[in-house]
């Protein structure tokens, strides 16, 4: 599992002597914790002046908080300690009492419990602002701690209150509630059942727990019966042979001659397979984390990489970094909008993330001639496309290019593409004084332009409303002054599935260590992210509105009509924010 950094004070504890069977320690007064029942109780003692919250003694709300049971022996909890600005010698004067205070109760504590456990003890706290300090202790500790101080007057105590580390949460599932996915998947059971999504992208690593258990390719996103032969690579792969990088021969199209014998087609199938379902530079697997899948149940074993900057010590640098941070609650896990819709991968972009249009031309004619041959029978529900490339006015027509208007025949035979804005929507601009930076209109990417795609602009992941749209999101119109964006979805810090470049980069800015069962999600930005929240609010729409598969204007219509406003200028935010639930129920 990974870890942030080695530290004794990881919440493992050795065995105490009670728990060796050499006896109890020693009875005091400090060591009998009582355990208060909660009740309702009058507001004016709810508001009462305490250093602990009584909330610490409810066993419901330790455990949304993250921290052991009551009691525990082995296992220590995050907490925060609030100094008391009131203390006689200021704040200064507060922290050292506290530092003092915490050496005199470690101490009392390996008296009693024995020398054994010198080195799990938790270690000195790190002081996170002027009137906090983080530290990990055990249930019996912190009591100690807050029970001592207690003692003192109050313009000599040195803690003002203690507080649990609550948990921080930036995750896929706090951006879903932002769309109204989770409300949908409680009130419908709206969870993409039965609809299959194309990802035209960089790959998907097949390998990441998100996507299900790899011994049960049913229950597997990518790995199910209906979909396994499916996945195809349009990529010009090159493979390292140590340092030198190396072209790989394209791989042929086992579609094209019907003849062709059935073992080589198998060969060719399986060499589709295995670089498709792979991801050396990770922004496919995190486009359909999105979309699909869920963390495994093993909380335990999800690991979060975390972007974070820092300053030098002399103010002069900005580096970026990444730091872990393990979810173990069950409702914190990150899962997809849709988590049980299928997914195909149609891979078009390289270890680097780059391509070229006629891959994408390649991938979207194959939905339409190969997968989706049969009119009566659509294999193919929708597409998400979050790759594209800035549109030329001087080359073509808006909306009229090759990829637009294979997007636009492909709607036409009744498949969704969804696809990015773009994120050029920030840059600068001459005036007269100099050089301004400013949003910039008429910069919706290709093919984003294509009328009858639905193209997704990005907002805060939990505070649209605020925030508004994405400064780096593409605006509109279009070249030939349509409606652009369609609608907006949250698209900033977004996290999802970790793979490829994306994850090992991430792992060795964060020196992070790696262990064999962890399943790694990551934050990431962009339109990108914003346009698979809509791909999913629309798979699982149609798995419990499945009359209209195979009618994606009506979708659009649907979705565009359902939106939320979020107050801004027509041409950033569409018709709004996607909202599944006003979807769902407008039908």
């Amino acid at each position: 599992m990974a870890t942030q950094r080695k530290s004794s004070g990881t919440g493992r504890r050795k065995a105490t002597k009670e728990a060796k069977g050499e006896g109890p320690p020693p009875s005091t007064k400090e060591n009998e914790v009582s355990q208060p029942a909660l009740s309702p109780e009058p507001v004016g003692e709810r508001f009462a002046r305490t250093t602990a919250p009584r909330e610490l003694d409810d066993p419901v709300r330790r455990k949304q908080w993250g921290l052991p049971a009551l009691n525990d022996k082995d296992n220590a909890g995050p907490y925060i300690i609030e100094l008391n600005a009131q203390h006689v010698g200021g704040l200064p004067g507060a922290a050292n009492a506290f530092l003092e205070l915490h050496g005199q109760v470690v101490a009392e504590l390996v008296a009693q419990q024995g020398q054994e456990q010198v080195e799990a003890l938790p270690r000195e706290p790190v002081r996170i602002a002027k009137s906090y300090y983080w530290c990990e202790l055990l249930d019996r500790e912190w009591r100690l701690l807050v029970g001592r101080d207690e003692s003192q007057p109050l313009a000599k105590r040195a803690i003002y209150r203690l507080w649990p580390d609550f948990p921080v949460t930036a995750h896929t599932d706090r951006s879903i509630s932002t769309i109204k996915a989770d409300a949908a998947l409680r009130s419908f059971a709206a969870a993409g059942e039965g609809i299959t999504w194309a990802v035209i992208d960089s790959g998907v690593d097949a390998q990441h727990p998100h996507f299900g258990p790899a011994d049960a390719p049913d229950r597997h996103a990518l790995r199910a019966p209906e979909v396994i032969d499916l996945h195809r690579c349009f990529a010009d792969i090159v493979e390292m042979r140590g340092n030198i990088p190396v072209a790989r021969r394209p791989l042929g199209d086992p579609d094209a001659d019907p003849a062709m014998e059935p073992v080589k087609r198998q060969e060719l199938l399986a060499q589709h397979r295995e670089l498709a379902l792979r991801d050396d530079f990770g922004h496919g697997t995190h486009v359909a984390g999105i979309i699909s899948g869920q963390a495994p149940n093993n909380a335990s074993t999800v690991c979060a990489l975390e972007r974070q900057y820092k300053l030098s010590e002399d103010g002069s640098k900005t580096s970026s970094s990444f730091a872990a941070r393990r979810i173990r609650a069950e409702a914190a896990r990150p899962r997809g909008v849709a988590p049980q819709c299928k997914l195909i991968s149609l891979r078009v972009l390289n270890h680097e993330g780059k391509g070229r249009a006629s891959r994408v031309i390649q991938a979207l004619e194959y939905i339409r001639d190969h997968i989706n041959d049969n009119p009566k029978l659509m294999r193919v529900h929708g597409v998400n496309l979050s790759v594209g490339y800035e549109f030329d006015a001087e080359m073509f027509a808006c909306g009229q290019s090759p990829l637009c208007t294979t997007v636009d025949r492909l709607v036409q035979e009744g498949v969704i593409v969804v696809a990015a804005a773009g994120n050029t929507g920030y840059g600068t601009a001459a005036a007269e004084v100099g050089v301004a930076k400013m949003c910039l209109s008429n910069s919706i990417n290709d093919p984003g332009n294509a009328a009858a795609a639905i193209t997704v602009g990005s907002t805060h992941r939990d505070s649209p409303h605020t925030y508004g749209v994405s400064y780096f999101s593409s605006k509109g119109p279009t070249g030939d002054g349509r409606m652009k964006p369609d609608l907006v979805a949250p698209g900033e810090r977004i996290t999802s599935c970790a793979a490829g470049r994306k994850l090992t980069d991430a792992l060795a800015a964060g020196l992070i260590e790696v262990s064999p069962d962890s399943a790694f999600y990551i934050d990431d930005s962009g339109t990108s992210m914003a346009a698979p929240h809509v791909s999913g609010a629309i798979a699982a729409f149609l798995s419990i509105r499945r009359e209209f598969i195979g009618k994606p204007l009506d979708v659009k219509r649907i979705f565009l009509d359902s939106a939320t406003p979020l107050g801004r200028e027509r041409y950033f935010e569409g018709q709004g924010l996607v909202d599944l639930m006003r979807a769902i129920q407008s039908v």
